[in-house]
């Protein structure tokens, strides 16, 4: 048996789900990870009106965004938290260095857009993650978005306070 065959049915083994017993299909799976030529995989991540383009690579745990350091750009400790999630949930914690550009939105919807980023490129970078990451629902774009200000209208919904007099 091959090596890739044989890391094929390890992937099988982990991948049963304990209630049914089903496994999960080669197709559910890619096959080889998606590397550029640098040693990177790349993906883009999306919330509210902010999108993040993300590299990661292998090192030793940097984050950088729109040039600066994790602890520059998003300064509340809760906005770090989400960048750190998929890494911690991969048990990938010390092992990648990530490069990210975010435009739009504000910081919280930034930092959101950043880890649904880092989410997709860790599937890319390792597919066997793919279940783990979206068991805990980091490569589901959260569609929520502001509602528009409709005319007659304080707001999206709040009307004008009514006077009977």
């Amino acid at each position: 048996m091959s090596d890739e065959a044989r890391s094929l049915e390890d992937l099988k083994d982990v991948m049963k789900d304990a209630d049914t017993g089903a496994v999960a299909t080669e197709e559910s799976v890619p096959a080889e990870p998606k590397i550029d030529e640098h040693g990177r995989a790349y993906a883009t991540g999306k919330r509210k009106n902010a999108v993040a383009r993300v590299w990661i690579k292998r090192g030793n745990g940097k984050i950088t965004v729109n040039g600066k350091d994790q602890e520059q750009y998003f300064a509340r400790p809760v906005l770090r938290m989400l960048l750190q999630q998929p890494l911690e949930t991969a048990e990938r914690k010390d092992e990648f260095d990530i490069v990210a550009t975010v435009v739009g939105g504000g910081l919280s919807g930034q930092a959101g857009a950043v880890r649904h980023g880092i989410s997709k490129a860790l599937t890319l970078f390792e597919p066997g993650l793919r279940p783990v990451l979206k068991a805990n629902g980091f490569l589901t774009r959260d569609s929520r978005v502001v509602e528009r200000k409709k005319y007659g209208r304080k707001k999206a919904r709040r009307s004008f306070q009514f006077s009977k007099r």
